[in-house]
């Protein structure tokens, strides 16, 4: 019969646990500690606290900071769960010498000090320069985006909320409706019935009172662009914006980080609440400047040489006008570029989803639009069937190029004997939903030399496809690690600046990571 070691569950023991023990060299908890103790200045934070004569005593700074740093690291961003890890992980007691916040402290902390953070953030980078971690040789520019706790139901244009707003209304007035219709419930059944039915009735007054006043106490929010057309508003956290991604549409915010080459550490990151990258280059790019600036690294970074890097979603006429107006080493490629790369010649036919399987069923081509007659003068279009198709107006394109644009009415391609060739969804017209065919010409073929052509030469020469090319193993390992590593994968406060408060707090957690790796943590 086999023998096995004697245990009680009844038994008492003592244990004895030096928590400065528990936070061995080398490791991430032994670096943050480190960090805070012995390099973070933390009086930052004691403004905000006001109980220096009466008033309960608060959590040192220092704790919350170890207690967050280290469960981001691990991945946890409940505070309720950092709560709990405090109660029962060996790291998490040593770090915070065995007290408990309570999970409202932790996720106010977070809350509240977004300006302290980013003061922390730039702390933190200082260390990374004092300690050799920085080469300024190259920065990469690049967005994440993420949800935030916002739902996208909750969008749309004040029109489109108003229309909410009244469809709201009738809902209301058709179950009051039927709830005064019956006097009195006759089985237990409609009595139930009843019940639910005035549930739902306060759910749908509380949402109808919600838009109301978000219509009334706040205004249309406009975009970015020239026309400063109006976007979506959103009633839940209107700084945050709707924004396609390759996994579907979702409400949140862009994070935008810039990297370092040398050990990729972040030295910019900001949250922005719109899903077009053009136009946060040029203030991250003068927030690096002037954080560089004010840390005493350099005065002028972009003129020691410095290349700047970020892929197409930054690219427009405005941006480089900047880059070449403020002499910056920017890369930055537009859309076009692999396709003026002979190496990229067979990319489509070897890679792409519409060339894997050209003897399928489904694959097809489609007539082009040079098989269109399109007459400059009278501003007309025929199509391949003799239908003539309606003008719908010209647009000037960012490189400067004049398109008039003509689209086929839906009565037209519905029943055309060619549109299985022509439309890129036929089986629309079929179903009453979507347009006819639509092509666009270019009418201004000859114009002035401007900044994005520029930038198309520096693209294109041999330096700049080198240069360039360091861009994707840059910045995406970074991402990489925070969402995969660190599983960031939505944003859980409201409103931009708690938002970026959050963002710069995982970058920090990545940064740290750096120095305890690559960096001379003390022993």
């Amino acid at each position: 019969m086999p023998r096995f070691k004697h245990y009680n569950y009844d038994q008492d023991a003592m244990v004895v646990i030096n928590y400065q023990e528990q936070l061995q060299p080398g490791t991430f908890e032994h670096a943050v500690h480190y960090l805070i103790e012995h390099k973070l200045d933390l009086t930052i934070f004691d403004p905000k606290y006001n109980n220096d004569a009466t008033g309960r005593v608060a959590y040192d700074p220092a704790i919350l900071l170890k207690i967050i740093l280290f469960a981001y690291s691990k991945g946890i961003t409940s505070s309720r769960e950092i709560q709990w890890c405090c109660e029962t992980n060996i790291i998490f007691k040593a770090l915070s010498c065995d007290t408990v916040p309570h999970f409202t402290t932790l996720a106010a902390f977070v809350s509240r000090h977004a300006d302290e953070i980013e003061a922390l953030f730039e702390q933190v980078l200082l260390v990374c320069h004092e300690q050799g971690l920085l080469g300024n040789e190259l920065f990469a520019i690049d967005g994440c985006k993420m949800s935030s706790n916002a739902a996208k139901e909750w969008s749309g244009t004040f029109k489109e909320l108003g229309e909410k707003r009244t469809k709201l209304r009738h809902l209301i007035q058709h179950h009051l409706k039927e709830h005064h219709q019956r006097d009195e419930a006759e089985t237990e059944a409609e009595l139930d019935r009843d019940i639910r039915r005035a549930k739902t009735t306060l759910s749908l007054d509380e949402s109808l009172k919600k838009v109301d006043r978000f219509l009334k106490t706040s205004s249309p929010r406009m975009g970015q662009g020239k026309r400063r057309k109006e976007v979506k508003s959103n009633i839940t956290d209107n700084e945050s914006g709707k924004m396609t991604t390759s996994k579907g549409t979702l409400q949140g915010y862009n994070g935008v980080a810039t990297v370092d080459k040398k050990h990729q550490i972040v030295i910019d990151a900001q949250a922005f609440g719109e899903g077009q990258e053009h136009h946060t280059l040029k203030p991250v790019l003068e927030t690096v400047q002037h954080r560089y600036k004010k840390l005493g690294i350099a005065d002028d970074i972009y003129q020691t040489g410095t290349n700047v890097t970020a892929d197409t979603g930054f690219a427009n006429e405005a941006n480089m006008q900047y880059l070449y107006e403020q002499e910056i080493n920017g890369y930055i490629p537009d859309n076009r570029f692999r396709s003026r790369d002979p190496k990229f010649a067979q990319q489509k036919d070897k890679y792409g989803k519409r060339h894997q399987n050209k003897a399928s069923s489904s694959w097809k081509k489609v007539i082009p639009a040079s098989e269109f007659q399109f007459d400059p003068m009278t501003m007309t279009c025929v199509c391949p069937a003799g239908e003539t198709i309606s003008y719908q107006g010209q647009r000037e394109a960012e490189n400067g190029k004049t398109r008039v644009h003509f689209e086929g009415r839906l009565l037209q391609c519905r029943h055309c004997p060619k549109k299985h060739q022509c439309m890129q969804n036929p089986a629309s017209a079929d179903h009453r939903k979507g347009s006819g065919r639509q092509v666009s010409f270019t009418i201004e073929n000859k114009r002035q030399p401007n900044y994005t052509d520029w930038m198309k030469h520096r693209v294109d020469s041999p330096q700049g496809k080198a240069i360039y090319s360091h861009r994707m193993s840059v910045v995406e390992p970074v991402f990489g690690n925070i969402g995969t590593n660190k599983k960031l994968n939505r944003f859980s406060l409201r409103g931009k600046k708690k938002v970026q408060g959050q963002w710069q707090l995982y970058c920090m957690v990545h940064n740290i990571e750096k120095l305890a790796n690559y960096g001379q943590m003390a022993a």
